[in-house]
């Protein structure tokens, strides 16, 4: 088995998603089996210390945002040591937390701020991996079974007479060109699908996102938060206004807080960007991550005081036109697609895999019932 990545493992959104896992994902027939396979390798292989798995609360919470000069400048006098004494720790700002159904130990928003929670998950049903770790530790335990990994693009397949007869790639160190003979190909590039396989309707959609430094309680928040007006009008820049502007000062980003003291939160998407030739070359807006940031941190003092670590950009996958991912059989003999994952990538891996190996090893899917995810609906 020989597995070809382009510039290297998880370097596209596989290294740069959230990593949330949720029973309550789409599509249903695949969920339950990739959920519960994620919980199997953590235990076999020590996912909670090797990437980071861990079960965890999820809800969807409402807020109105405070002005960041306003809250800046109140904090700016105190030491870090009196910072943790602030108001929003004492019982009266808990009881307004409370009061508007946020659980006790969701503790790290401005009372203030909130206006709304409600519960879309819990420990029974939601988890999260450091997706980076997750995808380079399986990457790491299939070549201790024996797969090859090399560092190549992909620049044609031969399948002729309709079936599968070879793959040919430019080894990125040498930059020659190298040909693989081939019985059975899986085609899973993500949103360089296409590039791969022309055929193959798969779409693609940059999203932005940031880590922040900061130790809180386990929990994944889908946010709507309402802007003030005068929201960072003196720091904005005019993207910035402009797109807050299309918005109606209403946005909507997600923050996953990580077990190795980090917060991950992500922003809107945009296609103002075509795809690059490879995921090296995605091109990261750092005001669209400083939006972000600045997002999370009106409703949030640890986001607001917390280090951003890293700001990034990648690109998610989708079926043109119809629900995905595509998992099966391609019409050509010896070539199979596993695309099309949308955000839900890293929850559906664990299933996509074993499907996959099905379809090799048995003739067809044994595991679940993927005929609705089939690729030659669309092809």
């Amino acid at each position: 088995m020989t597995i070809l990545e382009a510039t290297g493992v998880a370097s596209g959104a596989s290294g740069k998603a959230g990593g949330l896992l949720a029973l309550w994902a789409y599509p249903s027939n695949i969920v339950p089996l990739s959920y519960r396979l994620h919980a199997e390798l953590a235990v076999e292989h020590n996912g909670p210390k090797r990437w980071g798995y861990r079960k965890i609360h999820c809800g969807s919470l409402s807020a109105k945002g405070q002005p960041l000069a306003a809250a800046s400048n109140e904090d700016a006098k105190l030491p870090k040591d009196e910072w943790a004494k602030l108001p929003k720790r004492d019982e009266s700002a808990m009881s307004r937390l409370r009061a508007a159904g946020v659980p006790k130990d969701l503790n790290w928003f401005i009372p203030e701020a909130i206006t709304g929670y409600s519960e879309m998950g819990d420990p029974n049903t939601t988890a999260q991996v450091h997706p980076y770790q997750f995808t380079t530790s399986m990457a790491e335990l299939a070549q201790e079974k024996g797969a090859k990994v090399i560092l190549g693009a992909v620049k044609s397949m031969d399948y002729s007479g309709n079936q599968i007869n070879s793959v040919t790639y430019e080894d990125k160190a040498s930059k020659e060109m190298q040909t693989i003979a081939a019985t059975d190909v899986i085609v899973s590039a993500g949103p360089w699908t296409s590039h791969i396989l022309p055929e193959a309707p798969i779409d693609a959609i940059r999203a932005h996102s940031v880590t922040i430094k900061a130790d809180v309680t386990p929990y994944a928040i889908f946010s709507e938060i309402s802007l003030p007006a005068n929201f960072r009008d003196t720091n904005d820049s005019p993207k910035a206004q402009s797109r807050r502007k299309r918005h109606g000062n209403v946005v909507s980003p997600e923050i996953y807080a990580r077990p190795n003291g980090e917060v991950y939160a992500c922003g809107e998407g945009d296609s103002l960007i075509p795809l690059p030739a490879s995921s090296d070359l995605v091109q990261c807006d750092t005001s669209r991550c400083d939006d972000i940031v600045a997002y999370v941190s009106s409703i949030s003092h640890e986001l607001r005081d917390g280090e951003v670590l890293v700001k990034q950009a990648c690109y998610l996958p989708s079926v043109s036109g119809a629900n995905g991912p595509l998992i099966g059989p391609t019409g050509i003999t010896g070539v199979y697609l596993a695309a099309g994952h949308t955000c839900w990538g890293i929850q559906n891996s664990c299933a996509t895999g074993k499907i996959m190996s099905e379809f090799l090893f048995d003739g067809k899917a044994i595991s679940a019932n993927v005929a609705s995810l089939d690729p030659r609906r669309v092809l």
